[in-house]
């Protein structure tokens, strides 16, 4: 097995819309330009993929771990020098980047007893806070760990975080569904006649319909032996239930679209349902 340096790795972080933008660069030029200098992949979420609870779009730098180090040090270094054009100080200015963890990876950042966080504070000067789970989001399992400080003691936060990050086979299977938040979460808001809001338009409550992702390899299992499962979930829960013929993802993913309509309740609870059945199947797999 090739060692840490070699294994694909990925970090994802937030930045509004504006920040996007400059990561961007006119026509693509600053990100085609970043991905050239550092040997990573950038992918950034589209303007309306916002991590829960936030109006901030989603970057992904994914590579080799040196790579991943210096795009996010061309980045971060954008972003700083245009904050401090307009702060003007001569003192490098002290900002903040918050990195998206999987809750079942945040231990290995946390440590016994706080022990790791403690010496991750230490050793980069950086101030580190992780956040709890934000349970207005329903299926949420990232957390977000905030970095304060100048642009070096970030870089060193993150460069620690990564090497823990690495020994952590969980936080490797995320990688795969960087922007997936959309789906699960945003997906309520599109009344029939395409103005798009926050909110389902409802006249009538029976009508709400969302659409999630469900990993391809994971159907079989909500879809049960000649569709069982489903059928019960659908009973149980008093949702309508309709999955994508095969090879109709969800965009950039192998998710297959799975579409629950009903009032509400009936959703909420047919999600829940369906998403228990893939995190058993996970668990298994991981076993």
């Amino acid at each position: 097995m090739q060692g840490n340096v070699e294994k694909p790795m990925y970090i994802r972080f937030l930045v509004s819309n504006a920040a996007a933008g400059s990561v961007i660069g006119k026509g693509g030029s600053t990100i085609t330009e970043f991905q050239s200098k550092s040997g990573a992949r950038i992918q950034l979420s589209r303007n309306h993929e916002t991590f829960p609870g936030t109006s901030d779009r989603i970057i992904m730098v994914s590579g080799a771990i040196d790579d991943i180090l210096k795009a996010m040090e061309l980045i971060l270094g954008k972003l700083f020098d245009e904050l401090n054009v307009e702060d003007n100080e001569d003192v490098g200015p002290r900002t903040k980047v918050r990195l998206i963890v999987p809750n079942s990876s945040c231990g290995s950042i946390i440590g016994k007893g706080g022990a790791t966080i403690k010496s991750l504070i230490e050793d980069s000067q950086a101030g580190i806070k992780i956040s709890p789970l934000d349970n207005n989001f329903y299926g949420l399992n990232d957390r977000l760990v905030t970095l304060t400080g100048t642009l070096d003691e970030q870089m060193q936060a993150i460069d620690l975080i990564l090497s823990k990050l690495c020994e952590d086979p969980h936080y490797s299977q995320a990688m795969h569904a960087p922007f997936s938040y959309a789906a699960t979460y945003y997906s309520m808001s599109y009344a029939p006649n395409g103005t798009g809001g926050k909110f389902p338009n409802h006249k009538e409550d029976r009508s709400n319909s969302i659409t999630i992702g469900v990993p391809d390899e994971h159907i079989g299992l909500v879809l049960g032996r000649g569709g069982r499962n489903i059928m019960e979930i659908s009973q149980v829960s008093g949702a309508r239930i309709k999955i994508s013929d095969r090879g109709d993802f969800m965009s950039g993913t192998t998710d297959r679209k799975v579409t629950i309509t009903g009032s509400q309740r009936a959703i909420h609870q047919a999600e829940c349902m369906i998403m228990q059945k893939v995190a058993n199947a996970t668990e298994r797999m991981m076993d």
